[in-house]
């Protein structure tokens, strides 16, 4: 049952597909790579700056992810979290956030539980039908094109921070 979007305290997102367009290069070394989008990173900036927290569950391992997440200073970080609702209920202990609490943002079948246990569920427009049936909000961008900053600017409209959040930017 969908929370009051007042209520978010948390934006939690999963990276393929949706940090990123779901590509990974992988090098002859075995090491991986992944393309972010820079608008994507400057809108988590923003969010942070509204006291707002973020985090990261995905079901791969990479040290791409760690890099960007140490970047962002992304509050809390879950790979390998091939149970993604176990994850959920570990970040709900460690952040003594609930999950009416969080938005989550998703793409595929193993982002369905979440989305479906979270206070604001979004999909990314190139998610998968079923996933844009359980979100009460859904990108016009992809993922890893601008898709979390679409949701991060929806968020901050519907809470009222949009014109606090943006007012370092306006002359």
């Amino acid at each position: 049952m969908p929370s009051d979007i007042q209520q978010i305290k948390m934006l939690v997102m999963d990276v393929d597909g949706v940090l990123t367009d779901g590509g990974i290069i992988i090098h002859d070394d075995g090491s991986e790579s992944k393309c972010f989008n820079v608008k994507d990173g400057a809108w988590l900036r923003i969010w942070q700056r509204q006291g707002l927290k973020t985090a990261i569950i995905t079901g791969r391992q990479c040290q791409a992810v760690t890099h960007r997440a140490e970047q962002l200073e992304i509050d809390f970080v879950y790979q390998k979290a091939h149970n993604k609702l176990q994850a959920l209920d570990q970040l709900v202990e460690e952040s003594k956030i609930q999950p009416q609490e969080m938005a989550y943002v998703g793409d595929d079948m193993m982002d369905l539980p979440v989305l479906r246990r979270v206070g604001f569920a979004a999909a990314v427009a190139d998610a998968l039908p079923a996933v844009k049936t359980e979100a009460q909000f859904v990108t016009t961008k992809p993922g890893g094109k601008g898709a979390v900053q679409e949701i991060i600017e929806h968020l901050l409209q519907q809470m009222n921070l949009i014109d606090d959040a943006l007012k370092r930017y306006q002359s």
